[in-house]
């Protein structure tokens, strides 16, 4: 897969031309409500439907008013004739805007959640592919126990499961709509008006209301935009970390149509891991919304403005960056270079020492005291570290150790495969198998 930029569908969902459509949509959906309660005559509703929007009438309008929504329903107007007097009845500004921008976000939920399958269908074929791949397990970024290759894309597979379903609750809790006057008291709209607009735009009414819908909502959208981009930058900082020359155990694409060819200006030899941390990168800027997202909630009285100028930058932002990673990261995933045979010389680099938690544990087992058993390893472990000698070996020679385990018993412990031995049990939780996620 090769990498893009943000879907054109996201873009879309984000520019002016929708918003004023979805405001559009918001207006006629109110008039047909009103003409439902006999207030708007029929042959007046039936010229409503037919209303058009007009940029350039728009336009002028704005040079005029300074406003967006008077200038809205007046280039509106210039489709209609004196049914336009209907247009926006009973209605403040935000009862339009907030709506619509409840509509945007829902449909961005839709998109993303659609970028959510096609990294976790990827993810879940590499985890397929790498699940009897032995590999060195780190912490601290040292050495640890042996591990499956596979179950790094498993972890991240689980994590992203997880933020489907954020997605999705908050998928539900952003698709609100609010057409309640100018504080929320139904004064010049009654509620009915209010549920039959959100029955005809799909969206649910929200509970209560003042002049706006309550920006805790939108806060946990960019949150859990966050909590997304976040989980891409921690795949992105491992791939980081295993592209590192030393360890040189994964590659990102490199050298194939839409990817990066050059590593370097001045180093021809360069292949950087550059799409990761672009990755990183946006993870930063979208968590910067989150908190500007936070601050927006507390707003004075029944409603300013503190947040509107904010909200058009983060809003858009954070979606069209998430949408970007997701689609960057899935290509990274699907087209990434494993170097097994690196894995395994890394594997070896330590001369067996990634066994000593085995032998340890042997050593109990055999009478040997806990505490004895651990220095004895770890003796022969430091010796094994600071002499270059082979951990395998070395430990046969230690007097407890030979006293307590056979060679030969020894011998069966230094297998790598033991480590896969419950990979498959651990896939089964996770939910990896050959069956695509829709």
């Amino acid at each position: 897969m090769i990498p893009r930029y943000s879907r054109p569908e996201m873009s879309a969902i984000w520019s002016e031309d929708n918003a004023f459509d979805l405001w559009l949509q918001v207006e006629i959906a109110a008039s047909q409500a009103w003409a439902d309660e006999g207030v708007v005559p029929a042959e007046d509703m039936a010229k409503i439907r037919n209303a058009k929007f007009d940029r350039t009438a728009y336009d002028r309008w704005f040079e005029e008013t300074k406003h967006d929504i008077v200038s809205f329903t007046r280039a509106v107007g210039e489709s209609l004739g004196l049914e336009s007097r209907w247009i926006h009845h009973g209605l403040t500004s935000n009862d339009v805007k907030d709506t619509a921008l409840s509509m945007q976000m829902a449909q961005s939920c839709v998109l993303l959640d659609r970028g959510l399958v096609e990294l976790l269908n990827a993810l879940q074929l590499r985890a397929l592919e790498h699940k009897n791949t032995p590999c060195i397990g780190r912490s601290h970024g040292i050495h640890a126990e042996p591990m499956s290759f596979g179950m790094k894309f498993a972890l991240w597979f689980s994590e992203m499961k997880r933020n489907r379903d954020r997605l999705t609750a908050v998928h539900k809790r952003v698709a609100v709509g609010m057409l309640s006057g100018p504080v929320g008291t139904f004064a010049s709209v009654p509620p009915v008006i209010e549920e039959s607009v959100c029955k005809q735009l799909n969206l649910a009414p929200a509970e209560i209301s003042n002049q706006v819908i309550q920006r805790d909502r939108h806060a946990e959208y960019v949150q859990v935009l966050s909590l997304i981009a976040a989980t891409l930058e921690k795949m992105a900082t491992e791939i980081r970390g295993l592209q590192r020359t030393e360890v040189r155990e994964v590659e990102e694409p490199f050298g194939k149509p839409g990817y990066v060819t050059k590593g370097s200006s001045s180093m021809p030899h360069k292949r950087n891991p550059e799409l990761s941390e672009r990755i990183c990168g946006l993870a930063r800027l979208i968590r910067g919304h989150s908190i500007t997202a936070l601050e927006n909630v507390a707003l004075w009285h029944e409603r300013d403005i503190s947040h509107s100028s904010a909200e058009r930058m983060i809003l858009p932002d954070a979606s069209l960056a998430l949408d970007y990673m997701m689609s960057l990261m899935t290509g990274i995933i699907s087209d990434m270079v494993v170097h097994e045979d690196r894995m395994m010389q890394n594997l070896e680099s330590t001369r067996g020492l990634v066994f000593s938690p085995r032998v340890m544990l042997l050593l109990v087992e055999h009478g040997v005291d806990r505490d004895d058993a651990y220095d004895a390893v770890q003796r022969n472990s430091m010796r094994s570290w600071d002499q270059e000698l082979d951990f395998r070996e070395l430990i046969k020679t230690d007097p407890i150790v030979a006293a307590k385990v056979s060679s030969e018993a020894l011998d069966n412990l230094f297998d790598y495969n033991f480590y896969l031995g419950h990979v498959g049990h651990i896939y089964h939780r996770v939910g990896i198998s050959e069956v695509a996620i829709d």
